[in-house]
C-alpha cells in the first residue's frame, strides 16, 4: 500500500508540467542539504532517494540504522523509520539524541499515536505517517531545515532575548542559563524563541504550530504539546526551577520566570 501511494504521487497528468531537473533547478539552503534516509524497505527507499535528489537534496541510504548512530556532524537531517530490522527507530532516536540535535523526521504507521508521541517526547522534530506522498515529506523536510536555520521562528528579528537569567542568541542558536549551555533540539529552540517573542502574552497552539512547525494546528495533533513539555523539563532542570512553560488550559503556552 505504501509503494502504491508513493507511485501514484509520481504519476504525471498530461497537463502537468515536466519536473525541474538538477541542471535547471534553483537550489535553496534547505534543498542543498545532505539527508540520511533510514528505512529497511530497500525498494521504497531507492524510489524516495531519486525523488529527493530530483528536488535537489543529497541523500544517503541506511537500511539498518548503522549510519544513523554516528550521524552527528555528517548529515543535515535524518528521516527515520520507526520499524527497523535490528534496532527500533525509537531506540535509535534515543541514542542519537544523547549527543546530537540534528533535525529528525520520524516515519510512523498510520494511526499509531503511541509511537508518534514517544518519538516526539524523545526529541523527534516532526513525523509523517505511512503511507505518505513524497511532496508532503519534502515540505516537512524543507520546513524542519528552515527551522534549523532560524527562518521559521524569526531568528533575525532579535539578536538576543532574555528571560530572568536565560539568554537566547537566535542567530547563533545558543541558549544559556547563568552562562551554562542549555541543549535544545531544533524545534525546542524555535518554540522557545516564539514564546519569548510573545512576551507576557499567551501563544495559542495554532500560532505556535504555524510559527514553529510551519502548518496549522489540528485538534488531534499533540506535537506542540509534546515539544512544549520537553522544553519545560529542560528549562526547569537548567534553571533549577527558576523558569517554566505555563500551560493556559484550552488556549496555549507562555514562558515565564518563577518568583
Amino acid at each position: 500500500m505504501i509503494q502504491t501511494a508513493f507511485c501514484k504521487s509520481l504519476e504525471k497528468p498530461d497537463d502537468r508540467p515536466e519536473p525541474r531537473r538538477h541542471g535547471s533547478q534553483m537550489r535553496t539552503a534547505e534543498t542543498a542539504a545532505h539527508v540520511l534516509l533510514v528505512d529497511d524497505d530497500v525498494d521504497l527507499s531507492r524510489m524516495l532517494q531519486l525523488y529527493l535528489e530530483n528536488e535537489g537534496f543529497r541523500v544517503a541510504l541506511d537500511f539498518n540504522g548503522k549510519l544513523a548512530a554516528a550521524a552527528s556532524g555528517v548529515y543535515d537531517a535524518i528521516i527515520l523509520d520507526i520499524m527497523l530490522p535490528t534496532v527500533t527507530g525509537i531506540e535509535l532516536l534515543r541514542r542519537i539524541r544523547q549527543d546530537s540535535t540534528i533535525p529528525i523526521i520520524m516515519l510512523t504507521a498510520k494511526g499509531d499515536q503511541v509511537d508518534r508521541v514517544i518519538g516526539l517526547e524523545l526529541g523527534a522534530d516532526d513525523y509523517i505517517a505511512k503511507p505518505y506522498y513524497p511532496p508532503e515529506l519534502v515540505a516537512r523536510l524543507k520546513a524542519v531545515l528552515r527551522r534549523r536555520n532560524g527562518a521559521a521562528a524569526g531568528a533575525d528579528e532579535e539578536a538576543e532575548m532574555a528571560l530572568s537569567e536565560l539568554r537566547v542568541n537566535a542567530p547563533a542558536r545558543r541558549v544559556t542559563w547563568r552562562g551554562a549551555s542549555v541543549q535544545l533540539t531544533t524545534t525546542e529552540f524555535n518554540l522557545l524563541v516564539a514564546l519569548l517573542q510573545f512576551g507576557d502574552r499567551v501563544a495559542t497552539r495554532d500560532q505556535l504550530a504555524r510559527n514553529v512547525l510551519g502548518r496549522p494546528w489540528e485538534s488531534y495533533d499533540r506535537s506542540i504539546d509534546v515539544h512544549a513539555n520537553n522544553l519545560r523539563q529542560k528549562l526547569l532542570n537548567a534553571s533549577e526551577g527558576g523558569l517554566e512553560i505555563e500551560t493556559v488550559r484550552g488556549v496555549g503556552y507562555r514562558a515565564k520566570a518563577r518568583q
